[in-house]
């Protein structure tokens, strides 16, 4: 895979940003992290839990990369400014939790991908679906070099090929494998109640847990 920028900014401070970025950190990206109001609020936390990333608030910090995770409570992707991620490539790792984002019709709707909710509100930004369906706590502890046994698979779903690569490129350097899905809608295969989420799997298993995806989203397979 080509070399790409290696800053980082990820929105969200809780477990699944803060682990996030000790990965990236370890893989040699300067890191930006963004919590939802003052840096003050979450820096003790990023110095401690991840030396080395940067604090800031959410402008400073969607400025420093082109590359932005959004790792919040789903419920809260309205409250980014969707003009401080215009022309980013926005890689949302959330998903929803009617215990954290409450009883949300808007989020459960059958009839699209919560990614697809995502890209529509990011209308100028370009989504791509990964690093959502394996726990923190997994991402953490099942990190492997490229080629080792048993290496961890993290799946990815985007419209854009280009797009998709650069994110494959920063789950290898997270030290997983990436594995195309399909296109950005096939992302609902990857949400709570479907098979592949919580996977902590290699690329095999992981696809054979998508093998019943619809021929529409298959035909995106990569």
């Amino acid at each position: 895979m080509a070399k790409q920028n290696k800053n980082l900014t990820i929105v969200g401070a809780g477990k699944l940003g803060i682990v996030l970025a000790q990965l990236a950190l370890k893989a040699g990206y300067t890191v930006y992290v963004s919590g939802s109001g003052s840096p003050d609020k979450i820096r003790l936390s990023v110095e401690v839990l991840a030396p080395g990333a940067h604090a800031l608030t959410l402008a400073d910090a969607t400025k420093r990369s082109d590359i932005i995770v959004l790792a919040l409570p789903l419920g809260k992707y309205q409250s980014v400014p969707k003009d401080m991620l215009a022309g980013k490539l926005v890689v949302d790792a959330m998903n929803y939790w009617w215990e954290v984002d409450g009883d949300r019709d808007d989020l459960r709707n059958p009839e699209t991908s919560t990614s697809e909710l995502v890209q529509s509100y990011f209308d100028t930004s370009r989504v791509v679906k990964a690093l959502s369906h394996m726990g923190y706590h997994h991402l953490l502890d099942e990190t492997r070099p490229v080629g080792a046994p048993n290496r961890k698979a993290i799946a990815i779903a985007g419209d854009n090929a280009a797009d998709n690569q650069v994110v494959a490129q920063l789950i290898n350097d997270l030290g997983f494998d990436p594995l195309h899905i399909g296109q950005l809608s096939a992302g609902r295969w990857l949400e709570p109640g479907h098979e592949a989420f919580g996977a902590n799997v290699d690329s095999d298993t992981l696809a054979s847990y998508l093998h019943d995806l619809p021929p529409s989203y298959a035909a995106a397979v990569t």
